[in-house]
C-alpha cells in the first residue's frame, strides 16, 4: 500500500505500527445541521480506505468523534458556537440539536453505505479525559492560563509547522481571518483548551474542572478521543483538507506535547467538492445536502459512484449534469450485470479470479486509486470469461465499493401505482398512433430504472435496481 501522507507531502509506503494492525480516526461531524454533500465525499473516501485496508489484509480499528459541544464557527477560539446558534435557531436544547443532527447523519451514512466506525464516541462523553490531558499539558509547561482561560502555548512546540507546510508568516495572514481577537493569548496561533471566561456566558453545556465551570476548546476533543479509544500510536488520521489547518495543526502540536513522542504517522486528507462558483459552504448559503439530492430524484448510490470516479485528492465539481451522466452510466452499469446474473454459467475460474483480484488491489494500493478500481470492475464485464466467473469478482469488489451492484431492487405499492399509470398513459398514446409520447414514456421509465417490455399477454416491467 502507498497513500499521500500530508505530513511528508509526498506518496508513500504504509507501514503501520503494529504488523497488519490499523489504528484509524477520522473527524466526525459537528452536530448542528445536516451534513453537506461536500463533507459526505469525506466520509465516502473513508469508508473506501477502511474497506480497502481490510480487502488487501489488515485488522482496521476504527473511531470517530461526533462534536456536540465547542465547535466555533471561525474553527478558532473566536465566531459564533455552531451549536448554540442552531439550538437558539430551532428553539431547542444543545443537546436536543445534537441527538437530531447526529440520527440524521447516520440515515446519510446508511443512503450512502458508508460503514458505521467501530467506536463513535461524542465530545460530551469525555470530559475527565480533557481535563486529564489539560492537566499534565499545563504541568509540562506547554500550556498557561490566562482570563480565566487554559491556552497551548505554540511556541513552545517547534514542530508546529510541520503539517501544513506554511511558515509563520503564511499561518499569521490565516489566524487574521478572523476578524476577532482574543487578548488573553501570548502568540497569535496559541489555541484554547478550556474556557471559563468567553464571549459565550449564556454556554448551555458546562462542566467542573480545576479551572472553574467552563466547557472545553474544539481541539482537545479529537486528540483525547483518538488517545483513548486506539492508544498512543495513531497510524491513520482523516479528514478534509481544510482541517489541516489549524485543526490537525493542533491537534499534533497537543498530543505529542502530552506524549512527549510521535503520535500519528499518517495524515490523509481528501479534496473539496466545489460547485461552479466555487468551494460549497453552509455559511455561504452554497452547500447541499443528500436530502435536497434525493428531492431531485438522484439515488444516494449515484452520488457515491459520482465521487468514486474522481480521485480523493482531486477537487471534483459538483453539477447536476455530473450528476446526470453519473445515473446513466450506473444505470447503464447495473443493467449488464442484471444480464449476467440473468444467464448464470460456468464454473468459476480461480486463475481469472486471482488475476482480476490483483488488478483492483493493485489500483488500491496505488493512493486508493477509485476510478481505476472502477475500471477493473467494467473490465471484468468486458471480458470474456463466463458469468459466474463475472458474478464472484463483481460481488468481491463490492464490498469495497458499496454500489450495490448485485442487490434486487424493492418496489412499493407507490411505486407499482405510478408505473401501472404510465404503461396506461403509454398504451393510450400508442392506440392513437402517437408513438413519439409512448417512447417518450418508455425513456422516461427507464431513467428511473423501469425496463418495460410489450408481451402477447400485455406490457411488463421490471427494476434494474
Amino acid at each position: 500500500m502507498r497513500i499521500y501522507n500530508t505530513l511528508t507531502k509526498k506518496v508513500e509506503d504504509f507501514i503501520p505500527h503494529e504488523k497488519n494492525k490499523v489504528t484509524m480516526y477520522t473527524c466526525g461531524p459537528t452536530v448542528y445541521y445536516y451534513a453537506h454533500i461536500g463533507n459526505l465525499r469525506t466520509y465516502i473516501s473513508e469508508d473506501i480506505l477502511e474497506k480497502g485496508l481490510k480487502y488487501i489484509g489488515y485488522d482496521v480499528k476504527r473511531c470517530m468523534n461526533i462534536t456536540d459541544v465547542g465547535h466555533l464557527a471561525g474553527d478558532s477560539d473566536t465566531g459564533e458556537d455552531k451549536m448554540a446558534a442552531a439550538a437558539q435557531k430551532e428553539k431547542k436544547s444543545v443537546l436536543d440539536i445534537a441527538k437530531f443532527y447526529t440520527d440524521a447523519f447516520f440515515e446519510d451514512m446508511e443512503k450512502l453505505n458508508i460503514k458505521k466506525p467501530e467506536i463513535i464516541s461524542p465530545a460530551t462523553q469525555n470530559i475527565p479525559k480533557y481535563i486529564e490531558m489539560i492537566e499534565k499539558l499545563l504541568e509540562k509547561g506547554y500550556a498557561y492560563i490566562a482570563g480565566g482561560n487554559v491556552y497551548f502555548d505554540t511556541s513552545k512546540f517547534p514542530d508546529y509547522y510541520k503539517l501544513s507546510g506554511r511558515n509563520k508568516d503564511e499561518l499569521l495572514e490565516a489566524v487574521r481571518q478572523d476578524v476577532e481577537v482574543d487578548n488573553n493569548k501570548k502568540n497569535p496561533f496559541d489555541f484554547g483548551l478550556w474556557f471559563t471566561n468567553s464571549k459565550f456566558n449564556n454556554q448551555e453545556l458546562k462542566w467542573e474542572s480545576p479551572w472553574g465551570v467552563g466547557y472545553p476548546g474544539w481541539h482537545i476533543e479529537c486528540s483525547a478521543i483518538a488517545l483513548t479509544n486506539l492508544g498512543e500510536y495513531l497510524d491513520i488520521h482523516c479528514g478534509g483538507v481544510d482541517n489541516t489547518f489549524p485543526h490537525h495543526t493542533n491537534e499534533i502540536a497537543q498530543s505529542e506535547s502530552y506524549l512527549g513522542h510521535k503520535w500519528c504517522s499518517y495524515w490523509i486528507h481528501m479534496e473539496f467538492l466545489n460547485d461552479k462558483s466555487g468551494k460549497m459552504s453552509k455559511s455561504k448559503g452554497t452547500s447541499k445536502d443528500l436530502r435536497s439530492l434525493i428531492s431531485k430524484g438522484y439515488d444516494p448510490i449515484v452520488y457515491r459512484f459520482f465521487c468514486l470516479q474522481s480521485h480523493y485528492r482531486k477537487t471534483l465539481v459538483y453539477s447536476l449534469e455530473g450528476l446526470d451522466t453519473a445515473t446513466n452510466a450506473y444505470n447503464k452499469l447495473k443493467r449488464k450485470i442484471k444480464e449476467i446474473k440473468n444467464n448464470k454459467e460456468g464454473e468459476i475460474d480461480n486463475t481469472k479470479v486471482k488475476e482480476y483480484q490483483e488488478k483492483f488491489k493493485n489500483a488500491f494500493e496505488n493512493d486508493m486509486n477509485t476510478s481505476t478500481m472502477l475500471t477493473t470492475l467494467y473490465d471484468v464485464i468486458k471480458d470474456d470469461i463466463n458469468n459466474n466467473t463475472k458474478l464472484y469478482l463483481i460481488e468481491d469488489f463490492d464490498s469495497v465499493l458499496s454500489l450495490d451492484l448485485l442487490k434486487e431492487p424493492q418496489i412499493n405499492a407507490k411505486l407499482k401505482k405510478h408505473i401501472e399509470e404510465k404503461i396506461e398513459e403509454r398504451n393510450k398514446a400508442k392506440q392513437n398512433k402517437d408513438y413519439e409520447t409512448a417512447d417518450k414514456i418508455r425513456d422516461e421509465l427507464l431513467k428511473e430504472n423501469i425496463i418495460i417490455k410489450d408481451t402477447k399477454e400485455g406490457t411488463t416491467f421490471e427494476l434494474i435496481k
